[in-house]
């Protein structure tokens, strides 16, 4: 009989065999009971001879007892950590108790605590010590300490801060066997970082500022910028800056740069070095994100004094005002003075000021200015009528340093005076019926007055004196600037009498008293019973019953255009000595200044009189050139662009004389009071020439005889 057939359990791996002889069990290969601590085998007792099994299978429970073969493990390789600054520890006794306690090597129960590492061992917990980890620390004294038994890491030393060291690599070691001889070990490293807060005031690097300014910056220059320093990160170093106090507080500020955390200081109002040339200021730095459980170890701000010296610039004059207002009446004489500017250099030296008045502003010359007082006067006679306010700009230059000047708007009121008479609102043509009554209204009437008096118009009417008593007509006035005409008798003939001039006188009230008469045209009509007109013309009763109205229209035309075909066209220059060149000819002849009609312009793209080729009648041409032919323009093209080719051609022209000639593309007309404004026919005297005559010519003339014949209106 011999044993076989040695056999794991179904679920077990097979892990050892056993003797058929004698039925003893061996390990078949080296056991971990970290991954298998149980095996069940199966035996059977087997007849060598028969191979009958002469006994029930039996089964063998096989248990691995554990040996301290694992060390412990760390859940992590590596720990990171971080931990406020200034953390505590506990009392100042037990901290010092802690530091000279021999049991300091696995750590006590006081600090704060950081974080916890955690190591595993893969031993029996359950046999012997091979699985009791005890925790320690290897790097990192005396800032950390761990806790032996939970491995929660806590601060050792109280007030570490961030400022001095912010950075720990802690080593913590974790050993099997409860920590004694012979145990296995595993370490890991923690990475603890001291986090910022606000334990640390502002503080300036130096007690005073001095900065400098000149006097012409305007509000919002920046000066200059102080900074407190301040150890901390973050919002624990946001600071504020202000100022306390000073004499300068109102005229300075100062501004934050959140990026920099630096003060600006910058101007606030305006400088003036002759006022005040030292200011003095009190700045104070504050953190905005105080710490209170901080506050004992002081005030959290610090100040420090700032000194701004004003510089001295040549700074132009200023005026008394911002702006003048002066009000003249529109009768003063001319010469005579309206008003003063006054204005000074604000400099120390005080230099002397002229004035003058900006022409651009004055185009007429009206007003002049005494250049030594600022003294306005009146050049020339003044209509409120015309223009009601004048708008002047004055200059202030001082002399010794013209480029320093400073101008100021002066508004000019012209006040009224009645030098105007009031006169029909309109021209007024009414009709009386030859059936009206006596005492009926036919016409109202109006004036208006140009004059503005402050208490507002009133207007009286009444007869010319010689129709004071008139025989057909009387005038009502109607208290309120009308009156009414009323006829004085029954019946009216246009036979006899078709139209009725009535002068009519209107007074103003104001002083002087002013005056005019307007003369009202009535016309006597026939009219129908209830007043409405049907015929005013008194022609029509001698007209022949045969003749119609319309007859005589068609034959009164017929004349018309009869003499228009008569009508002789005169040249467009009559002069035999004209020499101008390529003249334009169109069949519509302007009547010069006096033409209000404008010649269509149409008439200069004619072809054929731009396109025709004469030749130079001003120089005899040693050599006949060929006539050269322009191509056409007159496709789309303007009579600017027209002169311009027209010119071009002439400068090309090799025919032309090495003279300057004139090459007239326009008539002036025959009936310009200035005769011809070409420069072929003026004098040839290089001496001055008197342009009084601009003074005869009429309104349109007026400019250029106030820009060539009066005299010089800045006077000092």
């Amino acid at each position: 009989m011999g044993y076989q057939d040695f056999s794991a359990g179904d679920n077990c791996v097979r892990g050892g065999s056993g003797d058929e002889n004698t039925g003893d069990i061996h390990a078949a290969k080296k056991l971990d009971r970290e991954e298998k601590s149980l095996y069940v085998l199966r035996a059977k007792a087997i007849d060598r001879k028969t191979g009958r099994q002469v006994e029930p299978e039996s089964e063998f429970i096989i248990k691995i007892h554990d040996i301290n073969d694992n060390e412990p493990k760390f859940t992590k390789d590596m720990y990171t950590a971080s931990i406020p600054e200034m953390s505590g520890v506990g009392g100042l006794q037990e901290v010092g108790a802690f530091l000279k306690s021999a049991d300091s090597l696995f750590g006590t129960h006081l600090g704060t605590s950081v974080i916890q590492v955690t190591a595993t061992d893969a031993d029996d917990a359950n046999y012997g010590n091979s699985a009791k980890v005890v925790y320690s620390i290897l790097q990192g004294q005396p800032y950390f300490s761990v806790d032996p038994e939970t491995g929660i890491i806590k601060t050792a030393l109280p007030d570490m801060s961030r400022e001095n060291r912010e950075q720990y690599q802690v080593v913590i070691q974790a050993k099997d066997m409860g920590g004694q001889m012979g145990g296995l070990s595993g370490t890991t490293t923690v990475n603890i970082t001291l986090t910022d807060v606000n334990d640390n005031p502002p503080r300036f690097p130096q007690s005073t500022y001095q900065f400098s300014s000149p006097e012409s910056a305007p509000p919002g220059t920046p000066l200059g910028r102080i900074k407190a320093n301040d150890p901390d990160v973050g919002e624990n170093a946001e600071t504020e800056y202000s100022i306390s106090n000073g004499d300068g507080s109102d005229m300075f500020d100062i501004v934050t740069d959140k990026d920099t955390q630096e003060g600006i200081i910058t101007v606030k109002k305006r400088l003036d070095f002759e006022n005040k040339m030292l200011y003095t200021l009190r700045v104070e730095a504050t953190n905005t994100h105080p710490d209170p459980r901080f506050l004992q170890l002081g005030p959290f701000k610090d100040t420090a004094l700032v000194k701004i010296s004003v510089e001295d610039i040549d700074e132009p004059p200023v005026f008394s005002r911002p702006w003048y207002l002066i009000e003249v009446d529109e009768d003063a004489k001319e010469g005579s003075i309206i008003g003063q500017v006054v204005a000074q250099d604000p400099d120390i030296t005080k230099n002397a000021i002229k004035y003058s008045v900006d022409r651009h502003t004055d185009l007429d010359r009206i007003f002049n200015i005494y250049s030594g007082n600022g003294s306005l006067f009146i050049s020339k006679p003044l209509d409120r009528e015309e223009t009601p306010w004048h708008n002047i700009t004055v200059i202030a230059t001082e002399i010794n340093n013209p480029k320093q000047s400073s101008q100021i708007p002066v508004f000019i009121r012209i006040l009224d005076i009645n030098d105007h008479a009031p006169e029909f609102a309109k021209y007024y043509e009414t009709f009386v019926c030859e059936n009206a009554k006596a005492g009926q209204l036919i016409q109202t009437v109006s004036a208006v007055d140009k004059d503005e008096p402050p208490q507002g118009h009133k207007f009286f009417f009444e007869l010319v004196p010689e129709f004071a008593v008139h025989p057909n007509f009387s005038i009502v006035d109607n208290k309120d600037n009308t009156a009414g005409i009323v006829t004085r008798r029954n019946g009216y003939s246009r036979s006899k009498m078709s139209t009725y001039l009535l002068p009519i006188i209107i007074f103003d009230n104001d002083y002087p008293i002013q005056s005019s008469t307007g003369t009202l045209t009535i016309r006597a009509c026939a009219c129908d019973s209830r007043g409405n007109m049907q015929s005013c013309n008194a022609e029509a009763l001698l007209l022949p019953a045969g003749l119609s109205t319309g007859a005589l229209v068609a034959i009164l035309l017929c004349i018309v255009i009869l003499l228009g075909k008569q009508r002789k066209k005169e040249p467009l220059i009559i002069s035999k000595d004209d020499v101008r060149d390529n003249i334009v000819t169109y069949n519509d002849e302007g009547g010069g200044e006096e033409d209000t009609q404008a010649f269509d312009i149409g008439t200069l793209r004619n072809p054929e009189a731009r396109e025709e080729s004469k030749m130079r009648r001003d120089v005899i041409p040693e050599t006949i050139f060929q006539i050269r032919r322009t191509a056409p323009l007159w496709e789309n093209i303007d009579v600017q662009d027209f002169i311009h080719r027209r010119l071009k051609e002439n400068d090309l022209d090799p025919a032309a004389p090495p003279y300057d000639s004139l090459a007239t593309y326009a008539y002036e007309g025959n009936d310009s009071i200035a005769n011809s404004l070409s420069s072929l026919e003026s004098l040839t005297t290089e001496g001055n020439q008197d342009y009084d005559y601009l003074s005869d010519w009429g309104p349109r003339f007026k400019k250029l005889a106030d820009m060539y014949g009066g005299e010089d209106s800045d006077r000092d």
